[in-house]
This record gives C-alpha cells, structure tokens and sequence, in this order.
C-alpha cells in the first residue's frame, strides 16, 4: 500500500520510462523471435477503480488474458482509460504510476511484473486477474464489495452506472466477511430483497412487492418454483465469485417472470496459471461443523489449460428440536485458451442435502380458543424420519471468442438435474390451549425430479454510425424444463394426539402405491437485441427487446386440473443514460411484464396471464474515485391479473390454495444503495428500500412482504492483519388475513432488526482466522407462509472459521 502510494508521485514521464525499462530486460528472450504485428489500435473504455478490477475489464476487452498474484494489485488503483490504444498501450496507461508493467509471454497472455527498478519483496498468495468477458467482472480478489462491471440487465457488459436499472452484486469478498454460506444467506442480506422462511428447507424472495422466480447460472436462466424446491435456496455459495441481483422486470434476457428481480449466480472461474488455492474448518453454535476444499492450477507447462476443483462439507444441527442436515458439494472446472481470444469452459457440479426432522409447513399461529400461540423457538412439527432430502447436479459448457475490432461470441449449455424423496407430515387446524388436541396429521411421501436443457448464444459488439461509436448485441435462447412428481400417501397414519407434548416420535406410516401429483412441460425459446446508441459525448440511449415463446403442459394430483397454454410474446426495453458529469448520471428505464400464471380460482378456472409495465428513473455515481457505487431510484410496475392468495378457500377438490387475480395492481418505491471501499480499509454496504403495493380497489396485496427494508454491512482494517465489522438489517412490518377460530383475522409480524458482528485476524502469512456471531441481540420473530402458518427465525448463533491460503 505504501509502496504504491509512493509510486503514484512519481512524476509521468519517468513511470513510463522506468516500464519502457523493464519491458525491455523482462521480455529480452521474446526478441529473439519474430515478432507478431501489432494489432490496430481502436478505441477502450475502462472506468477507474481497483488496478486488478480495472486491468480484467481491458483485456477481457482486448480479447488477451492477463495473470499475476493478487497481492500485486492490493490498495491499488487505475485511473481507467478512455481511447484509442493498441494492447500493450492501454496496460502501460492502466499501470500508470503503479510500479508494475505488463509483459507481453506471447499466444495473447500478459503476465504483470514489478519493475525491475523497486525492490522485489515477497507476495502473498493469490487469486489470478481473470481475463474474459467473464472474468472483465470478476470480484474474485479484489476484496472489493463492488464490480466495475455487470451484464446481467441488458447483456452488454457495462458499468453499474451505466447500466439503467437497478443492480446490486454480492461479491465474494462480502460473502466471506458476512459468513454467507447459502443463496438464501445471501438474499437474505441484498438490498431491496425479502426473504419468508416456509419451512425449514423452503424460502421464497420478493422484490418491490412480488415473488421473484428468475435465477440465473452465469446469465442462463431457469425458474424457481416453491412446492418442490427444498434445493434452491439451499445452495451452497461455495463455487459462486458473485451474485447478481437486477430488480425491475429483466424479461429482455430471461423471458417472462414478475417485475420483481432476476437473480444471477456466477460460478468461480479456472483461471490461475500457477498452482493456488485454500482450504478452511469452521464450528459454530448447535454443533454446526463444516470443512472447504479449493484447489486452482495450470495443467500445462504455459498455462493455457487450467483446472478448479471446489468441495464442501457440513454437518449441523440447529436450534428447531430434532433436526439436523449433512451437506455436500463438490465442484470441477477446466477452461482452456483455444486461440487467442478464444476460450472454451466445461464444468459440472453437484450437491446433496440429507436432512432429518424436516418441517412441512409450520406452527400453528392460534389455539383453538382463538388466542395467539408463542411457542419457544425450538418448536417442530416434525417427526425424526421426516426428510427433505435433494440432490442436484448441474453441467455446463461456454465458449466465447474474440471476432476482432471488438466483437464477441458467446455461446452456452447447460444441463441440470434437482431430484427428492420427502417423507413428510403436514400438521393442519389449531391446538387446544390446554389438552394440545385437535392437530391434523397428513403424511405424505413425496418422489420425483426436475430437470431443465438450456442453451444461450449471443453476439456483441461496437458499431460506428453517424461519427459515433454504439455498442450491439443479438442473442437467442431456449430452455426445456420437465417435472414429474409422485405421492404416496399413508395407509395407516396415527393421531396427532397432543401437539403441546410432541417430541418428533411420531410413527412412520406404511406408503401406499405412488400416485401422480405433478407433472408439466416447459418450454420457452426466443431472441432478443439491444443497441447501446451514442447519442451525444453525456447520453447514451439503449434500445432493445425480445420476442419470447413459452409453452406449457401440465397435469395434476392423479391427472386431474389439466393445464395447457401457448403465448408468443414481444417484450419491449428501452433505457437512457446521462452523464451529469465525471461522477454523476441521471437514468430511466422502461419494459413491459408478460407472466403465465398456474393458479386456479375458487371455482377451479385457471388465472390468465400476468400483464404489465415496469418503469424507473434515478441518479447513479461512482464514488471515491470508482472504488465505490451509489444509486437512488424511483420506479413504478403496473400490472393486471395478478394472481393473489383468496383467503381461506381451496380449489375444488383438493387442498390446494385456491387464488383470485387482483385488477389494476400497482407497486411505487424508492430505493437506495451505496456499496464499495469508501476509504483506504473502509468497505461498506448501504440500503433502504420502501414500496407501496395495491390494487384498483386500493387494497394491499402481497402483504407477506415487508414495505420497508433497510441494510447496513461494514468492515474496518484496524490494522494490518486485522479487520473488525458488523452490520444491521431491519424490516418493517409483514401480514397476512386467514380465517382464524375467531372468523377473519389478521397475523402480524412487527418491525425487527437483526444485528451481526465479524472479525478477522491472520495468524500467519497464510494462515487466517474469524468469529461470526448473527443475531447479536438475540431478537424473536417469526415468519408467516401462506397457510397462517409460522416459522420462528434463528437465534443468537456462532461460527469460528480458519482458513489455509496458499
């Protein structure tokens, strides 16, 4: 850091003639040989931030990679570059005053050095600058809690502040300090995102008031659904370098979905050319233990095969009484430089979650009598055998080259596979306050699988026209997802007896033959386009849209509700961008919503579909000179037909929560977030948001999820070695109106806040250790499903973890 800042005084002319230097003794060996003709020089934008940040976004640019020790790049930063420069120009302006040079190895590969004039001192292992379009936003490193770069709204790899929607990432530097060790840990902690715990496997998120379904795997998209996803939101964060999160309607890359939020998991990358990697052991609170494993090496002599292998293991139990869960992840990865600019990925993944004392559902809110429960948290309903046991397995290949002149192709497959067998209860009705009678047990044996075929290809590029510079991307994709699911119910299931003595003995019934109780066809296929214009040197103007086709067949319980729909649909994008100057912008945006919706009325007819707009303005900066990202917006989503929970009623028939579609239903918010180092050791995470939902009647809708949320997350570098942190998160208040014994009523869960607290302390060179504690004050609250059902949140809980870096 000293170092650095020592060099950056140094005056312009003699940095570059110290690089000219050392260019010339480290790279003698390279003029023995003919050398290549340069390429063209044409024109680069890289905003300024972090040095390693800054350097991948250039050569993923350039279509070269470029390695070297992340600790060569610790405190520094780049001042960006915007021009016309030829490769080795652009590395030479983008090192600028750091003390370091790129060194052409030949083959497209720069490896950074330290200029032979300084001290050469010792480097603390690290992870490798990545180098692709991928990599050009990699947060892998750089211990940043910001990007300088996204594709995940438009497809065009731009700028937070470029980009007219609103963004947030969670960086792997932020999942590391917070200890986030699940996707649901880690949306549980994003701006602008609500998270409802069903159950003890099953949660669901919402943003700006509705259910967020869209996942992402590196920008491929696949749908999330609730009544069979005891895997999603227990996917382990291990292999992730990030996770996007684009709030707003995203239907331009991932077809039709609520305008609530996309949400994108970007796996880790082989990109080390020398051998690196890290491995850690941590305990925490209820016997929570938990081993990682994470190797990156070239498998050739120069590096241009590389391979990752990621692993995890944890065995816990938890606070709830009787349960307990083994999981186990593991994870391979091999990328391998083709030709310059040309980069080939494979890699596959698999995780298996082997609970015991499972919930289905959860506490009943009321006694008989009508008064309100307020069990201790420990409260299950669930016997020992009870088990939601998954497995997914996921495979996935890209390739990406480099055309020239700055044009890109990309193209990408994925295959995965999440299958189950959950023996459950189902505790339904209201206890005696007294005698604990009158539960209603329903096991239910549940056995199937959903597997999902995707492929994405997409081309992109700068276009001159009319003087100016504009940047375009074509794309198509296609999914096909299939899902089947059997029942089996029990022969000879035993009474509830009394709830208020249940101790997880109940008995395991027999099951009866498999009966069907889901199974469907998706498929949705289409293209889309966007073009970035270059309207004047302070405006660009993105244009786009796609035109979708989704197809569905489905058939229910025993091949009743029988369900077939087919839609074409062109989805509109427009959003601009102004620069008000080096630091500020001003942006908008606009798309239309179109959702089908499987729900089904009272009377048992099926809901048409969803149908909208989605609109939003705000401000964006980059803040401490690019270190940093800060945003406030306003955004507005109207939509028709939205499909809304009707009460205590069921679809005829069954126990199904029967839905009516709400007329006129709008959502208007605000929000706000500034994420990124803010000074020298300072990184800090900020948000509040707030939105207002109704329909035409003026009623709330989707009152489940909280109005209002705000987070804070901080760490401070006290000194060198150690690092202290903590943060807050508060919501306001959440409800939900069933019919309860007193006729129609309403279940509250006030306002509460959680506080967290972290430190990290290195031991040694390699060797680091860190204490989490959540929950710090020990808060009780509970989450609400659909069903008026309750699940208490954790309490006070801690983690200790050693990590080894090599």
């Amino acid at each position: 850091m000293n170092e650095g800042k020592h060099l950056m005084k140094h005056p312009r002319h003699t940095t570059m003639t110290l690089a000219l230097l050392g260019s010339l003794a480290l790279a003698a060996p390279a003029f023995a040989q003919q050398q290549p003709q340069q390429a063209p020089a044409r024109h680069y934008q890289v905003a300024p931030g972090p040095l390693g940040t800054a350097l991948s976004a250039f050569a993923a640019d350039a279509g070269v990679s470029i390695s070297g020790a992340a600790s060569l790049y610790a405190g520094l930063h780049s001042r960006g570059l915007n021009g016309n420069y030829q490769v080795a120009d652009g590395f030479a302006r983008l090192l600028d005053g750091s003390g370091l040079i790129a060194v052409d190895q030949g083959g497209g590969h720069y490896a950074v050095r330290r200029l032979p004039s300084i001290a050469d001192a010792a480097t603390l292992p690290g992870i490798s600058v990545r180098a692709t379009a991928e990599r050009s936003t990699s947060t892998e490193g750089t211990g940043s809690y910001t990007t300088p770069a996204t594709a995940s709204a438009t497809g065009l790899v731009l700028s937070l502040r470029e980009t007219p929607q609103s963004v947030s990432v969670i960086t792997r530097q932020r999942m590391d300090d917070q200890d986030l060790l699940t996707v649901r840990d880690v949306l549980r902690n994003t701006p602008g995102i609500a998270v409802n715990q069903f159950d003890t496997e099953r949660s669901t998120f919402s943003a700006r008031g509705f259910d967020v379904d869209n996942f992402q795997y590196d920008g491929v998209p696949t749908t999330y659904k609730v009544q069979y996803s005891g895997g999603e939101s227990e996917m382990d964060s291990l292999i992730y370098d990030r996770v996007e999160v684009t709030r707003g309607a995203t239907g331009l890359l991932t077809g039709a979905g609520y305008p609530s939020a996309s949400i994108n998991l970007v796996r880790k990358r082989a990109s080390a050319r020398q051998f690196e990697g890290q491995w850690s052991l941590a305990a925490g609170s209820w016997s929570d233990y938990r081993g990682t494993l994470d190797l990156a090496t070239p498998l050739n002599g120069d590096g241009s095969v590389r391979g990752r292998v990621a692993g995890a293991w944890q065995d816990r139990k938890s606070f709830t009484d009787g349960y307990s869960n083994q999981r186990q992840l593991a994870y391979a990865t091999v990328e391998a430089d083709l030709a310059p600019g040309s980069v080939a990925m494979v890699g596959a993944s698999y995780q298996k979650n082997d609970p015991k004392g499972s919930n289905w559902g959860g506490f009943p809110l009321w006694y008989s009598d009508g008064s309100r429960t307020d069990f201790d948290r420990s409260v299950t309903t669930a016997p020992r055998w009870a088990a939601w046991a998954t497995e997914q397995t996921n495979v996935h290949a890209t390739l990406e080259h480099a055309l020239g002149q700055g044009w890109k192709a990309q193209a990408q497959a994925m295959y995965s596979k999440h299958t189950e067998d959950t023996p459950l209860v189902f505790l339904a009705e209201r206890p005696d306050r007294i005698t604990g009678l009158g539960m209603l047990g329903y096991p239910n044996r549940y056995i199937g699988a959903r597997d999902q075929s995707s492929a994405d290809v997409k081309l992109s590029g700068p276009l001159t026209l009319g003087g100016r510079q504009h940047e375009v991307i074509v794309g198509a994709n296609y999914t096909l997802q299939h899902a089947e699911f059997s029942v089996k119910e029990a022969l000879d299931p035993e009474p509830i007896g009394n709830f208020l003595a249940w101790d997880g003995s109940y008995p395991q019934p027999a099951w009866g033959e498999p009966v069907l109780s889901e199974k469907y066809t998706t498929k949705q296929y289409g293209a889309y386009g966007a073009a970035r214009l270059n309207l004047a040197e302070n405006t660009k103007l993105i244009l786009g849209g796609r035109l979708s086709r989704w197809d569905k067949e489905r058939i229910g319980f025993d091949g009743s509700a029988r369900f077939a729909f087919a839609k074409s649909k062109f989805v509109p994008y427009a959003g601009v961008v102004v620069d008000l100057n080096d630091t500020y912008s001003l942006y908008a945006s606009y798309t239309d919503i179109f959702r089908p919706q499987e729900n089904q009325d009272r009377t048992g007819a099926w809901l048409d579909p969803l149908t909208g707009q989605s609109m939003e303005v705000g401000l964006k900066g980059e803040l401490a000179e690019g270190r940093a990202n800060g945003s406030i917006g306003i955004f507005e989503i109207k939509q028709d037909k939205l499909a809304q929970p009707d009460g205590a009623h069921r679809v005829p028939g069954t126990t199904t929560q029967a839905y009516y579609a709400a007329r006129g239903a709008t959502s208007r918010g605000i929000e706000g977030e500034l994420s990124g180092r803010v000074a020298p050791g300072w990184n800090v995470t900020a948000s509040a948001s707030h939105f207002r939902a109704r329909d035409r009647e003026q009623q709330d809708i989707n009152t489940l999820s909280p109005r209002s949320t705000a987070r804070l997350f901080t760490t401070w570098k006290v000194k060198p070695g150690l690092t202290v942190g903590g943060g807050v998160n508060w919501q306001s208040k959440f409800y939900f109106d069933d019919e309860g014994p007193n006729g129609k009523e309403r279940v509250t869960q006030e306002a509460y806040s959680t506080v967290s607290l972290m430190a990290t302390y290195q031991l040694s060179r390699q060797l680091t250790a860190q204490l989490n504690v959540e929950n710090v004050l020990d808060k009780k609250y509970i989450n609400i499903n659909t069903y008026a059902q309750g699940t208490y949140g954790a309490p006070r809980s801690v983690r200790g973890t050693l990590t080894y870096r090599f």
